[in-house]
């Protein structure tokens, strides 16, 4: 039952969709398809990102007051994560939406890495009477074959996420904990490691969603930035007031 419906409703849609995006908008080449697929995919997503990225800059907003939180009932860790969920439920901030966007990311891995092990030209059988079926499938992408690992493309995924983690952390303005340090440094290896040994379309499909991360990031930036002003003429008008 779950093998059919996984087969049926998520592997071979997913295939359908990247060999119609590869004989249309890639024009035959099939790291272009994947970078379009990854778009409509982190599109598709996109209101979990924004829900997901509100939250981040409401968490950011209640930074102190979790901090004296925290503090205050440092002896009590119960009754203080029962405070601290408390006060995200009063600022409606959620934390399953970035979860829902990672698992859905996730799950597109998989389905790619099932699309490209053994082979992807044995896989056309899958797809769809109205998708027209490509003579052959060219798995080369700027000189590297897309169904093999690449050391080059798996340590650019690894540098791009470093920098990425390292320039969100820095955002937030607050100091940077060994924890914070170990993971810009940890996690990044580890990704790097982990898409070492897979096909090199994984990379793909991962340093494309880590330029759509950037630009989230940047409007997330000036989204913080607007805030603060508003804040401050806020503070100043209550200044003039009082």
């Amino acid at each position: 039952m779950l093998p059919a419906l996984w087969h049926d409703f998520l592997y071979t849609p997913l295939l359908n969709l990247l060999i119609l995006l590869y004989n249309g908008l890639a024009f035959g080449h099939l790291g272009l398809a994947i970078i379009y697929l990854t778009f409509i995919i982190r599109i598709a997503l996109l209101p979990f990102t924004v829900v997901s990225e509100r939250s981040k800059i409401l968490y950011e907003k209640l930074g102190e007051k979790i901090a004296k939180i925290e503090h205050d009932f440092k002896n009590d860790p119960v009754q203080k994560n029962e405070i601290i969920r408390q006060v995200m439920r009063e600022h409606r901030v959620s934390p399953w939406a970035k979860v829902l966007v990672l698992a859905g990311q996730a799950l597109i891995l998989v389905l790619l890495y099932q699309v490209f092990v053994g082979g992807i030209n044995g896989k056309l059988a899958d797809l769809y009477s109205w998708v027209r079926t490509p003579d052959f499938i060219n798995t080369n992408f700027l000189g590297y074959d897309l169904g093999v690992r690449s050391l080059l493309w798996s340590g650019i995924v690894g540098i791009i996420l470093f920098l990425e983690i390292y320039f969100d952390q820095r955002s937030q303005g607050s100091p940077l904990t060994k924890s914070d340090v170990f993971y810009q440094i940890f996690f990044p290896l580890v990704v790097f490691l982990i898409l070492w040994t897979l096909p090199m379309a994984k990379s793909i499909f991962i340093l494309t969603s880590l330029v759509f991360s950037f630009l989230i990031i940047i409007v997330r930036q000036r989204i913080k930035i607007k805030i603060r002003i508003a804040d401050n003429k806020i503070e100043i008008e209550k200044v003039k007031s009082g």
